[in-house]
């Protein structure tokens, strides 16, 4: 049975940090579903010159629990526009309650998930300067950090390898390792092995 990944998307997503999960995770396999947090299937990224229509809205998977993973890109205002939104809360603390997958990406770290208390005792990483905001995580300035179901990267830069990692833990670190060397991200810096 194919794994499955949500992409939460926001007005105001950070357009490298959502597509590349998207894309990486698709070419591996995994079926993605992208979520509009509004009842608009439009969504516009920071820079307002890509428009992403979402395959849903939150509101039509509200109360449906077969994700393995869901991804929360960062951005601004994005990150801020997820973590206004009640329904992506609750939906974030119910997969994490369920132990599936939550990734989380630049600001969305320490604007999303930690106020929902996401990285309570977790290792994490997110945009430099944001890790501020967070009070009772571990920060490190690695590149990607994966704690038990939490993974988190820092931005843009580091989104292919956040997309790596996703794969490593939804598959395995061989179908990773693939991905990872038919886009020609350099293995060494994100493949163990």
């Amino acid at each position: 049975m194919a794994k499955k990944a949500i992409v939460l998307l926001a007005d105001g997503f950070e357009d490298v940090e959502a597509i590349t999960p998207i894309d990486y995770l698709r070419r591996a396999g995994i079926e993605v579903t992208t979520v509009s947090i509004s009842e608009n299937l439009t969504v516009t990224s920071r820079w307002g010159q890509i428009k992403v229509t979402a395959e849903t809205t939150l509101a039509q998977i509200a109360g449906q629990s077969n994700w393995d993973a869901v991804i929360v890109p960062g951005g601004m205002p994005g990150a801020a526009n997820l973590s206004a939104s009640k329904e992506t809360a609750l939906l974030l603390k119910e997969m994490s309650s369920a132990g599936k997958v939550i990734c989380a990406i630049c600001a969305s770290p320490a604007v999303v998930l930690s106020p929902l208390g996401l990285l309570d005792g977790k290792n994490f990483t997110c945009y430099p300067g944001m890790e501020e905001k967070v009070t009772t995580g571990k920060w490190s300035g690695e590149r990607v950090v994966t704690d038990g179901n939490i993974i988190t990267s820092r931005g843009a830069g580091t989104a292919g390898e956040f997309a790596i990692a996703i794969i490593n833990k939804l598959l395995d670190e061989a179908t990773g390792r693939k991905i990872a060397e038919a886009v020609l991200l350099l293995p060494s810096c994100c493949i163990s092995g």
